[in-house]
């Protein structure tokens, strides 16, 4: 996985540098920033401002749009990106282990798996939406005209989540390798393409007819493709940390059972947070559209924050992986604890914006002033969830590096199931806080996660786990 002269003089040295820099040893500092400065901008282009002109498209669209597109991204489509969330969790922490102990082989070969099995998930997930686009996204929509909208936009999302499922397995499986910098350059050719395939499609320029929100669910689907070509070059060509070829796309049973066996955990623990927004999406439509197109412009910003702390803590997890493969327990501690203190900085100054600026912040996806209250009302509970929520994503991401899987997925589960969603119940419907009694229980149910994600991580455990392994 290291390039030769020829392949060095295609990218600029510094950018060299730093996709082949060795994690396992050097100032902690200069790794976490080259991992996560290259991530966090991949994240604050490919999904963050994406993010935000495809949610400013839905709003000129209008809320029913907003509240579909909601309703099939931030519930059914994240049943199965938590899935593809396992599977990349798995990838990154065998690949990063395999990087550590020096076998490139091997982390090609698990590469190679990781798509198959992404690709067979994606094929399912096809298929569910070609025949029952109406029942899914009525299991979480009320309004007629919010179905209508939402089972043409989930159909076309559901149909192409294979190429959507292969871009995420290429970020994952090259962030294992320690290269979030073939990602970025990547991120900087395709997120142009999306957005302006969304604008020609939704509202008919370029020659093309005005499809609305099918066309949002086109446009998107069109810059993932042109992603999925790029990404597929650069792993066949050798131009970056993992080479892939063809034998390494037979299927290997013991290898896909190895790597089901470390993604199960985490794609549960994903399933706890996706079915809290499942919940929570149904509990906004009976209280009504307006209620549900707030909720989902709140969780895009929301989600815009989290893309500066989750950077940080899969860096972390490449870190501790990488250093646990190179059997150095004491840099793997070391850079659990520089995480802490970088993801705890980095958020602060987001969420004082965030909570400063909600209203005009809102008002750039919404004119209508009901939404924008109930929507402003969220953003400024939630920014006291992120200001401390970079402990919450760094302890479970080192958690699952050391291959500690179950311990996340439990505590998360149980935090939703015991607290989160019979809180938010209560107090939104019997209570009648209606909108502010989901979020008041979104706050407890985040505390409750942090509080026990980092306090689990600190007892040591898992770092004990590995070491035992390792003396066996």
């Amino acid at each position: 996985m290291t390039s030769s002269p020829a392949e060095e003089g295609k990218l600029p040295s510094r950018l060299v540098r730093l996709r082949d820099r060795d994690h396992t040893r050097g100032h902690l500092l200069v790794s976490i920033a080259a991992l996560s400065v290259p991530a966090v901008l991949t994240s604050a282009i490919g999904l963050g401002l994406f993010q935000i002109v495809d949610l400013h498209f839905l709003g000129e669209l209008g809320d029913v749009e907003v509240a579909a597109a909601g309703a099939t991204n931030h519930t059914l489509r994240q049943f199965f990106m938590m899935l593809f969330m396992g599977l990349g969790v798995g990838a990154q922490m065998m690949i990063a282990q395999c990087v550590g102990r020096r076998d490139t082989e091997a982390a090609d070969h698990v590469a190679g798996q990781v798509f198959l099995a992404a690709t067979a998930v994606a094929l399912v997930g096809g298929f569910g939406g070609l025949v029952f686009p109406e029942a899914l996204i009525s299991l979480v929509a009320r309004d007629p005209d919010v179905i209508a909208a939402g089972t043409t936009y989930l159909r076309i999302t559901f149909l192409t989540l294979v190429v959507m499922a292969a871009m995420q397995m290429f970020t994952a499986i090259l962030t294992g390798a320690g290269d979030t910098t073939t990602p970025l350059i990547i991120t900087f050719i395709v997120t142009p393409l999306a957005i302006l395939a969304e604008w020609a499609f939704a509202f008919g320029h370029l020659g093309l007819p005005a499809l609305g929100i099918a066309g949002m669910a086109l446009g998107t689907a069109a810059g993932s493709a042109g992603g999925v070509g790029v990404a597929v070059w650069a792993l066949f060509s050798g131009r970056c940390r993992v080479h892939l070829r063809g034998a390494h796309f037979a299927p290997d049973g013991a290898a896909l059972r190895r790597l089901v066996g470390v993604s199960w955990q985490p794609a549960l623990h994903m399933l706890a947070r996706s079915l809290m927004l499942v919940f929570f999406m149904w509990l906004a439509g009976k209280l009504g559209a307006r209620v549900q197109a707030a909720y989902t412009i709140g969780l895009r910003i929301e989600m815009v924050a989290v893309l500066v702390i989750f950077p940080i803590a899969n860096a972390c997890a490449t870190l501790v992986g990488q250093n646990l493969g190179a059997r150095d327990l004491g840099r793997a501690w070391r850079s659990v604890h520089v995480s802490f203190a970088i993801a705890t900085a980095a958020m602060w100054p987001v969420c004082l914006a965030l909570f400063r600026y909600r209203a005009p912040i809102v008002g750039f996806f919404t004119d209508d002033p009901e939404v924008a209250a109930i929507a402003a009302e969220f953003v400024a509970f939630s920014s006291v969830i992120l200001a401390f929520y970079g402990l919450y994503f760094v302890s479970y991401r080192t958690l699952q590096a050391s291959g500690d899987m179950i311990s996340p997925m439990l505590i998360s589960i149980g935090t939703a199931v015991i607290l989160g969603a019979p809180t938010g119940y209560f107090l939104a419907m019997g209570a009648d806080f209606g909108a502010r009694g989901m979020w008041i229980a979104n706050l407890v149910n985040a505390t409750a996660n942090t509080l026990l994600m980092t306090g689990w991580l600190m007892t040591g455990h898992w770092a004990r786990a590995h070491a035992a392994a390792e003396g066996a």
